[in-house]
């Protein structure tokens, strides 16, 4: 294997090879895939298409989006400029290269390239059932969520769109991102997480093969809150669908009353917790002005 490159893609033959990676994950159905000729107009105003190369090989990309969170329709709508965000989609690695920082990599070209254009936040969303996703996501990157999207894409057909979905805020100019960015992901453990006695909000039953969800607690009254998943609810989908619909529904429920109840997510961890490996989201209590200055 030769040294991994991220370049940003420029001619119609790049743009057909991020095509053809959007199949490993969206499959072959035409209303999944951003089309090469979308790709070229977006990469060529204001846009961008990063590429992860092992020699000639595309191995990964990513693409984002200039944008805003204003609704023009609003009374109150103020010039879109005032909101810029990068929207970043499709970020995909071929299986056999994960676990390598690929997607790690290309999401830090994708920081650099917000920072040359002078925008602050970068936004994706993300299926919450993932714990790869969110470990990257959240505790490796720095990003922050405080919205839960029901039914994000609505009704569809397709099963890589379908669920519900987290938002990412990335504000790569706070200084948890510019940390990670220089020292790596937090350090802090699960352990110490229950060290300060964050409650975990909706424990699971590991009596079986699978973890299964139990009924949430109250929404608690502390500065910091735990919300368990599966690690490995791609198997659970793959083995018991009623299982994986159980932990959406769940899901879907306690993540709805923690954020109602003024909590955010603001890292992911992952550990050995009463003889099995666990993963968590670390909720926090804020302020909505906590991550939106510098």
């Amino acid at each position: 294997m030769s040294e991994i490159v991220i370049r940003r893609l420029r001619t119609v033959t790049e743009f057909n090879q991020a095509v053809d990676l959007q199949t490993i994950y969206w499959g072959n159905s035409g209303d999944a895939l951003v089309p090469m000729h979308m790709l070229h107009s977006l990469a060529n105003h204001g846009g961008h298409v990063l590429g992860a190369y092992d020699g000639e090989t595309m191995i990964g990309f990513v693409m984002g989006f200039i944008g805003t969170d204003i609704d023009y329709e609003s009374v109150d709508a103020r010039p879109a400029m005032a909101n810029l965000l990068i929207m970043s989609k499709r970020m995909v690695v071929l299986p056999e290269y994960r676990g390598q920082n690929i997607g790690y990599r290309l999401k830090m070209t994708q920081r650099d390239v917000a920072l040359k254009q002078a925008i602050r936040l970068v936004t994706w969303t993300f299926d919450p059932m993932l714990a790869p996703n969110a470990y990257l996501n959240i505790h490796k990157l720095g990003g922050v969520v405080q919205e839960y999207k029901v039914d994000y894409f609505g009704e569809t057909d397709l099963p890589s769109l379908q669920a519900d979905r987290l938002v990412v805020e990335w504000w790569v100019t706070h200084q948890r991102v510019k940390e990670r960015a220089k020292n790596g992901a937090s350090k802090l453990s699960l352990q110490q997480y229950f060290d300060v006695n964050a409650p975990i909000v909706n424990r699971a039953d590991a009596s079986g093969d699978f973890l299964k969800p139990r009924q949430m607690t109250d929404v608690p009254d502390s500065t910091f809150a735990l919300i368990e998943i599966p690690p490995n609810f791609r198997e659970i989908n793959r083995t018991d669908s009623d299982l994986a619909q159980a932990w959406r529904d769940h899901g879907r429920e306690v993540f709805v009353k923690m954020f109602r109840g003024g909590y955010m997510v603001t890292d992911f961890v992952r550990g050995d917790y009463q003889g099995k490996s666990r993963t968590f989201y670390l909720l926090s209590h804020h302020s909505d002005d906590d991550y939106r200055q510098n």
